[in-house]
């Protein structure tokens, strides 16, 4: 699909807050509500927007200890990739993972309480998971960007 600078423009409000009406972006981008009612009904049906969230303040409900952890396999067979990520998504810690090139082959973005959650987690859950040949886990001291926008 391609997007005209409407549609960007359309995109960047909805990323810096998807609860404006179609009143509030209409006078943004100076079209009717119902164009832009028919643009995002447009984005959502081709897929560029995907869905809606509410981001939550990590710290409020006691998941602020943020954790990658690289995850080396024992191969890298078929069998092995589809079977550790199948129990990847069963995770509720894991928020995010990826298949990475270079020296590990997946880099899990975990949230846990504290220390202790994540040796918890580490010993009854993720070590439990077949074919981890190593994991190197990186703790976070301090946030200084996180962005859920793409700029466009």
């Amino acid at each position: 699909m391609k997007l005209d600078d409407k549609d960007k423009k359309l995109i960047n409000l909805l990323q810096g807050n998807s609860k404006q009406t179609t009143k509030q972006l209409s006078l943004e981008l100076n079209l009717s509500v119902t164009a832009v009612y028919e643009r995002i009904k447009k984005l959502e049906k081709e897929g560029v927007i995907k869905g809606y969230v509410a981001l939550i303040n990590k710290n409020k409900i006691d998941k602020s200890f943020l954790v990658f952890c690289h995850i080396k396999l024992e191969k890298h067979t078929k069998e092995y990739i589809a079977v550790f990520e199948r129990e990847i998504n069963r995770l509720e810690e894991v928020t995010e993972c990826f298949h990475v090139s270079g020296e590990y082959d997946y880099i899990l973005k975990i949230y846990v309480k504290d220390m202790d959650e994540y040796r918890e987690f580490m010993v009854n859950k993720l070590t439990a998971l077949k074919h981890i040949g190593s994991t190197h886990s990186t703790f976070t001291i301090g946030e200084v960007k996180n962005s859920n926008t793409i700029a466009l």
